[in-house]
């Protein structure tokens, strides 16, 4: 799987939509954008952290992915 598709994943776990997650972590919406649609690469890393942060506020289940 792609890292645009897993963010976007993420995403949906969370059950928020695009502005909610961009202010949610703080990142600029079209950014976050051009991720979902491939235009922008998302460094692996960051990916990695959103994850574990979703993961430690309780904001997805820990025993996925």
């Amino acid at each position: 799987m792609d890292i645009a598709a897993e963010v976007r994943n993420l995403r949906d776990e969370m059950g928020m939509n695009r502005r909610e997650f961009c202010d949610y972590y703080s990142i600029p919406y079209r950014t976050m954008a051009d991720w979902e649609y491939g235009k922008r690469k998302m460094p692996e890393y960051l990916l990695r952290l959103m994850v574990y942060k979703a993961r430690v506020e309780k904001l997805v289940d820990a025993d996925k992915k």
